[in-house]
């Protein structure tokens, strides 16, 4: 039976402290009602003894004790499920704001979810295709992996984020989603993410969830929960491969060292809580396959790193926790090479398990580490022309000097709007070697190079 309690003891930033309480239950939905008749919704955070900690759902900024009353409801905070959620666009409440109708739900599933239990799980395999050089070929996303991208303010990861968002595609003819979630984010991001996915048809095969700095903090908190919970449902229950977005992750850590400052609790590095290693590993490892379903979900959380520091608390637990990461480079911003990725501070530890079956694996993996080799040479050489002039170098340097250059324009910066297969990257990054002596390929073996490179191929 629900009862409703009018003893609110104290209201603190978003917390509600309730007196006099039996019964409740952590994440229990709370109806608060305000001396107006007004009512806002909250969940339950914490229970001690008598005494129930409320999170509101919406600012208490001006509210009183006097006159509240708390109704604990008895269930927790769901969403309602359906493949017809595909191509809409939804706030941290799960309700609709793009101007359609509700969602006909065909179940309701309970949003806090769990991470998948290691024995259940299938090992990340098959390429995921992303249109992005830097990303399929050098760096490979794989279905069930979670590879976070690292930015730092003013970077692009917005701009990156929806060029995946939009071009991510599966070759074997699979059903292909995407579940896109945004935190904290401005209202100009907002309405840049909802018009890149309408205008360029991306809509019709994703669903958004959309959280603006503006709105409450809670939801900030619930958003990627919420893209979990439905990426779970379409690949577990209708055998998907989905794809999960969600930006900014530091957004997503900022709400939760506010929520903790509010209940007073002990503070660890740089004010986070001291569960925050905890909390990201419970969105975190919500990615996978699983035994007996057809179905995978993969992430893709894109962080901003404040000072472009990559030891600052939240890239540093997410690096633990992930299978890599995928680096955005100031230096190359500021060249204007778009996306600017740095390919050599950037890793996908599960790469060989999307680069194909058997030798084509190996011709990619070989083609990979030619690159990378020839690019950090390039870069040292680049840094030596500086300090000596260019005159001073050799042919051969000339040569990885050159190629530096035209690896970052042509492969690195391919723009936000081209879209490549990995057969048109895999050619690129050949092409790309030609004026290289063979003697200088040392990541690759004969038989790979009179296979495949431009002036070597057997005809």
């Amino acid at each position: 039976m629900q009862k409703a309690y009018d003893n609110i003891h104290s209201i603190a930033g978003p917390i509600l402290i309730v007196d006099g309480v039996s019964g409740a239950k952590y994440e229990e939905l709370v109806e608060v009602t305000m001396a107006d008749g007004t009512i806002k919704m909250g969940k339950v955070l914490e229970v001690n003894r008598d005494r129930a900690m409320v999170q509101m759902f919406e600012s208490t900024q001006g509210l009183s004790t006097t006159g509240l009353k708390a109704k604990f409801l008895g269930k927790v905070a769901t969403l309602g499920m359906s493949t017809d959620m595909l191509g809409r666009v939804f706030d941290g409440a799960g309700k609709p704001i793009d101007g359609g109708a509700e969602v006909l739900a065909e179940k309701h599933i309970d949003i806090s979810g769990q991470a998948i239990n290691p024995f259940s799980r299938n090992f990340p395999s098959d390429f995921i295709q992303t249109g992005v050089s830097s990303l399929d070929v050098m760096n490979t996303l794989v279905r069930g992996q979670k590879l976070p991208v690292f930015s730092g303010s003013g970077l692009p990861h917005a701009e990156l984020a929806t060029q995946i968002a939009r071009q991510a595609k599966v070759n074997d003819g699979s059903e292909f989603a995407v579940v896109f979630g945004a935190m904290g984010v401005t209202f100009e991001e907002a309405m840049f993410f909802q018009k890149e996915f309408e205008s360029t048809g991306a809509i019709e095969k994703a669903a958004l969830f959309i959280n603006t700095a503006a709105d409450p903090v809670v939801e900030r908190i619930a958003i990627p929960r919420m893209a979990l919970s439905y990426a779970e449902y379409l690949a577990f229950e209708k055998d998907m491969h989905v794809l999960v977005v969600l930006t900014d992750m530091t957004n997503y850590a900022e709400a939760l060292r506010e929520v903790s400052a509010a209940r007073k609790e002990v503070p660890g590095r740089r004010g986070y809580p001291g569960y925050l290693y905890t909390d990201l590993s419970t969105i975190y490892e919500r990615a996978g396959r699983i035994k007996g379903s057809n179905g995978s979900v993969t992430q893709m959380p894109i962080l901003s790193m404040p000072e472009d520091d990559i030891t600052h608390p939240v890239p540093d637990l997410t690096g633990y926790i992930t299978e890599g990461q995928f680096v955005l480079d100031r230096t190359l911003h500021q060249k204007q090479i778009s996306p600017p990725v740095d390919v050599l501070k950037s890793l996908s530890r599960l790469a060989g398990a999307g680069m194909g079956e058997g030798k084509t694996r190996d011709d990619h993996s070989k083609l990979k580490d030619q690159l990378s080799a020839c690019y950090a040479r390039g870069k040292d050489v680049r840094e030596l022309a500086v300090v000596l002039g260019e005159s001073s170098l050799s042919d051969v340097d000339k040569i990885y000097l050159k190629f530096a250059t035209e690896f970052e324009k042509q492969f690195i910066g391919q723009g936000y709007y081209t879209d490549r297969n990995i057969i048109d990257s895999l050619d690129l990054g050949w092409e790309l070697l030609r004026p290289f002596p063979v003697t200088e390929l040392k990541r690759i073996n004969q038989k790979t190079i009179d296979k495949f490179h431009p002036d070597h191929k057997k005809k």
